[in-house]
């Protein structure tokens, strides 16, 4: 068994590897595919995992990178407006090879939601279905990480600025979903996950005000959460120094959460690995 995890140099796929290790897989029958030569071979000294330098818009780099693999676990690309043509790509290399299962990290009911992230993952999801592969799908919620920088900002100044309402956000650490990659691809029936959808999210959710409250508790001192309105939120970030286009990617986002796309816990994520998902609280305590 070779199973090929891309975005094997940034976070997630790093962790995915991890976790293979831990659950017991051979290095030596993991292949860690990603953009940076260097970054590559940091890996391949540490884990002692086989690499491969791919890049999803070059299907010659993902072909040599699939062959003799059984399982690709695919990393969802994050180059926003591309991602469609380079998951298609990684698709229709993984069919050449013959891979036997593939697993794709998608977003939250991302064939029928409003987030603004859904489109593209949509899209990808569909390529797979059309492909004949067979598929699990891991539509990965809000990650804790996401907020390390409005921690850092409520420490500092006592705030919490979103504009998002009572609206809820169910995050879980992103080791949390890594692990779930793992889970899936070592089960030991590894039919039952062929097929299956999983909306994957914390056990628990937040609103804007208990962020707050959880992150007073933390560092000590009183942070009140700052409820803006859309607008207020883009022109208090366009006045900190971000373009237009992150600001109001920023403020979509938020708009998503205060319509309440990120705050369903389904209980998928904490049931695959096995264990409770890592808390805000706890996050915020690890920083």
């Amino acid at each position: 068994m070779t199973i090929v995890v891309t975005g094997a140099t940034g976070h997630l796929g790093r962790l995915a590897i991890d976790h293979l290790l831990a659950r017991g897989v051979p290095a030596d029958g993991i292949v860690g595919a990603g953009r940076d030569p260097q970054k590559l071979a940091a890996l391949a000294e540490a884990t002692g995992v086989g690499t491969a330098v791919i890049d999803y818009s070059d299907p010659a780099s993902l072909d040599a990178a699939l062959a003799g693999a059984t399982t690709l676990v695919l990393v969802s690309g994050s180059e926003v407006g591309k991602r469609v043509e380079q998951h298609g790509n990684a698709v229709e290399a993984a069919k050449r090879a013959g891979v036997e299962r593939l697993v794709y990290t998608s977003a939250p009911k991302a064939t029928t939601s409003a987030l603004v992230l859904a489109p593209e993952h949509k899209a990808t999801e569909e390529l797979i279905a059309a492909s004949g592969l067979a598929a699990t799908i891991l539509r990965n919620g809000w990650y804790n990480e996401n907020y390390a920088n409005s921690f850092a900002q409520a420490g500092a100044t006592g705030v919490h600025l979103a504009s998002t309402g009572q609206g809820t956000v169910a995050s879980a650490s992103r080791s949390d979903y890594a692990e779930a990659i793992a889970a899936v691809v070592t089960a030991d029936e590894p039919q039952e996950h062929v097929g299956a959808v999983y909306e994957l999210s914390g056990d628990t959710a937040w609103t804007g005000a208990e962020f707050a409250a959880t992150a007073a508790r933390v560092l000590g001192r009183d942070v009140v959460f700052s409820d803006s309105t859309p607008e207020e939120h883009l022109a208090a970030l366009s006045a900190a120094g971000l373009d237009e286009g992150t600001a109001g990617f920023v403020v979509a986002l938020d708009g998503n959460i205060r319509d309440g796309l990120l705050g369903e816990t389904s209980g998928d994520l904490g049931r695959l690995i096995g264990h409770p998902t890592v808390t805000l609280e706890e996050y915020f305590r690890s920083l």
